[in-house]
């Protein structure tokens, strides 16, 4: 009988190592963010892509969660196209 393995969060399961793992919460992190700015909006995908200054194929990618599809450089363009800064913490492990 195999014991099942325990992680902190669905990245860590997936990803092959930690620096994996920080890298696809941060990218999800701002994900749902850019996702909450679009739905309070009340924007549709081709209004939310003229704002995000990407396609709408794209806009349908984040709100979908396709978190493989997007950089960190390409979500904090987004973010900053949104009119935000964005903010990176460091946190011990």
């Amino acid at each position: 009988m195999t014991k099942a393995k325990k992680y902190k969060s669905v990245w860590d399961a997936i990803a092959d190592t930690p620096e994996e793992a920080a890298n696809l919460r941060a990218r999800s992190d701002l994900m749902m963010q850019i996702a909450a700015i679009i739905n309070a909006n009340d924007w549709k995908q081709a209004e939310a892509a003229a704002h995000c200054g990407v396609t709408q194929p794209r806009i349908n990618d984040l709100l979908r969660g396709r978190v493989s599809r997007f950089s960190l450089d390409a979500l904090v363009n987004i973010a900053t196209a949104l009119g935000r800064r964005v903010h990176i913490e460091l946190e011990a492990a």
